[in-house]
C-alpha cells in the first residue's frame, strides 16, 4: 500500500509515476476527498476549542450559582455534532484505505518504462541451448514417452489445467524440490518452513492478492458455513511466509530474515484461458520453492540482487540455460518496485519461458502488514520485503525433460539431481 502522505506531498508526481504502470490516478478524487477531511478535522478543532472554552464557562457560572442548562444544553449539541463528524472521518478514511488497496507499488527509478512484457529488458544470459541431432519435443511428449506424464485420468478428477506425473517423472519431480530446499537452506541461509495451505483474508491482504486480485484464488469454507466465512487456498508460499512478520516490531539486529518454503500453490489463472493451454506451463495447481527476505531498508536493493542470484544457481547447478530480464513498469507485478524475471530455454517450444520471478516490494506490503523494526533512534520504522522462486518446481521439471531428453525417447537425470534419484542416471522410455 502506498504512503498516503506521499500522495498528499507529491499528488502529480504520485500519478506520473503511477500511469506508467498503466493505472490512471484519479487526482480531483483524491483532492475532493482529502478536502472533505481537512474540512471535517477543522470543523472538529474548532467545535472541541469551543466545547473546552464552555465548559470553563459552566463550571464558573456554577461558582456563582448562576443557572447552566442552557450552557449545558449547548455543549451537548456540541457533542452530538463531533460525534457525527467523527463518523463521517471514519467512513472517509475507511474509502480512502480501500482506494489505497488497490493502487499498485510505484516502480523504482532504475524500472525501463513500457507497456508489456515486449519491453522487457534483458540483462544477462547464461549457458548455450543444447543442440540436437534429433526433433526436439516438448514436454508433453517427453513425459508421455515414458510414461510419466498424462492429464486425461487429472481431468477427470478435477478438470482440467491439472496433470498427474507417474514413475520416476514424480520422483524427478520430488528430487528438484528436495535440491532446491538444500541449496537455499545449506548454501543461502533461508531457514525452511511448513506453513499453512489455507489462509485468511487478512493474510491476503498483506501481501497485496486481496482485494484486487481474488478471481484469481481459490477458496474454500467449512462444512455449513456462510460465503463470508471464506479462506483461500495459498498462491504461493509467499503469503504465508511474508505474513509470518504482521504486527511486529523486530530488533534491527535481527536482519535480514531469509525464509523458504515448500508448498503447493493454487491459481485460477482468471483471463488466462488460451494461453499455454498445453501441458504444464500454465496450470490451477502447482508447486514451487518460495524465497522470501526481510531486510533493513537501506540493503533491499542490494538483496535483491542477491535473491536473484540464488535463484539463478538452481538453473546453473541443472545446467539450463536462462537469462535474466528486468521487468518494464507495464509488466511490474502490483505490490513489486522492481522485478527480475529468469527465462529457461525451452527446446521443445524453441524459446526462454519465465521459471523465476525475484521482487523487491519495498515498504509496499510491509505498510499493510505493519510489519516494522526499530531503527538507530530507537523508532519503529517499515521494514522492506522481498520475495522469489526458488523454483517453480513444475516449471524446472518441464526445463529438464526437454533439455535432458534423449533420442530413445528416454530422459537424462541432471548430475545434481542424481544424488536425489538413488543413483538413478536416466529414465527409460515405456516399453
Amino acid at each position: 500500500m502506498l504512503d498516503v502522505q506521499l500522495l498528499r506531498s507529491d499528488l502529480p508526481g504520485v500519478a506520473t509515476r503511477l500511469k506508467t504502470r498503466g493505472y490512471p490516478l484519479d487526482t480531483a478524487k483524491f483532492e475532493e476527498v482529502e478536502a472533505e477531511r481537512k474540512a471535517i478535522q477543522t470543523r472538529t478543532q474548532e467545535l472541541q476549542a469551543k466545547r473546552n472554552t464552555m465548559s470553563k464557562q459552566i463550571g464558573a457560572a456554577k461558582g456563582r450559582g448562576e443557572d447552566v442548562a442552557p450552557l449545558m444544553r449547548e455543549v451537548g449539541g456540541i457533542g452530538d455534532e463531533l460525534t457525527a463528524l467523527e463518523h463521517q472521518l471514519s467512513d472517509i478514511q475507511a474509502g480512502l484505505r480501500e482506494w489505497l488497496l488497490g493502487m499498485p507499488n510505484l516502480a523504482h527509478a532504475s524500472v525501463p518504462i513500457g507497456q508489456s512484457e515486449a519491453d522487457n529488458v534483458e540483462v544477462r544470459r547464461w549457458g548455450t541451448p543444447r543442440g540436437f541431432k534429433f526433433q526436439a519435443r516438448d514436454h508433453v511428449d517427453v513425459g508421455a514417452a515414458v510414461a510419466g506424464l498424462e492429464f486425461e485420468s487429472s481431468a477427470k478428477l478435477a478438470g482440467s489445467r491439472f496433470y498427474t506425473l507417474r514413475g520416476g517423472v514424480a520422483r524427478l519431480h520430488r528430487a528438484l524440490a528436495q535440491m532446491m530446499l538444500d541449496t537455499h537452506t545449506g548454501e543461502h541461509g533461508y531457514v525452511e518452513h511448513y506453513v499453512p495451505l489455507i489462509v485468511n483474508a487478512e493474510t491476503l491482504t498483506g501481501t497485496g492478492q486481496l482485494p484486487k486480485f481474488e478471481d484469481d484464488l481459490f477458496w474454500v469454507t467449512k462444512g455449513g458455513a456462510p460465503d463470508e466465512a471464506r479462506m483461500y487456498l495459498v498462491p504461493t508460499a509467499e503469503v504465508p511466509l511474508t505474513n509470518l512478520v504482521r504486527d511486529t516490531i523486530l530488533d534491527s539486529d535481527k536482519l535480514p530474515l531469509r525464509f523458504t518454503a515448500h508448498t503447493p500453490s493454487f491459481r485460477s489463472e482468471a483471463g488466462s484461458y488460451g494461453k499455454d493451454t498445453r501441458g504444464m506451463i500454465r496450470v490451477h495447481q502447482f508447486d514451487k520453492v518460495e524465497l522470501v527476505q526481510v531486510v533493513h531498508p537501506d540493503r533491499s536493493y542490494e538483496a535483491l540482487e542477491e535473491m536473484t542470484g540464488h535463484a539463478e544457481r538452481i538453473l546453473q547447478k541443472l545446467e539450463l540455460p536462462y537469462r535474466v530480464m528486468t521487468l518494464c513498469t507495464g509488466d511490474v507485478g502490483f505490490a513489486s518496485a522492481k522485478t527480475y524475471d529468469l527465462e529457461v530455454w525451452l527446446p521443445g517450444q524453441g524459446k526462454y519461458r519465465e521459471i523465476s520471478s525475484c521482487s523487491n516490494c519495498e515498504a509496499f506490503q510491509a505498510r499493510r502488514l505493519q510489519a516494522r523494526f526499530r531503527n538507530a533512534q530507537g523508532k519503529p520504522e517499515l521494514v522492506h520485503t522481498l520475495n522469489g522462486s526458488g523454483l517453480a518446481v513444475g516449471r524446472a521439471l518441464v526445463a529438464v525433460m526437454e533439455n535432458y531428453q534423449r533420442a530413445d525417447g528416454g530422459i537424462d537425470v541432471p548430475a545434481a539431481l542424481q544424488p536425489y534419484m538413488g543413483g538413478v542416471t536416466h529414465i527409460a522410455p515405456a516399453t
